[in-house]
């Protein structure tokens, strides 16, 4: 099953990545400051 990715390259595909990837590096920075760092700060306690 071959698969063609010869029009992935166009830079509208770069774009979408990119913005996707971006999304879910801030989605995880938020995760960690909202969930993570109370969760360390109450469990020194």
């Amino acid at each position: 099953m071959a698969v063609d990715l010869e029009g992935v390259d166009h830079p509208a595909w770069v774009t979408a990545a990119a913005t996707g990837v971006g999304y879910l590096l801030i989605l995880v920075a938020l995760f960690l400051v909202l969930f993570g760092v109370p969760w360390l700060l109450f469990g020194a306690l």
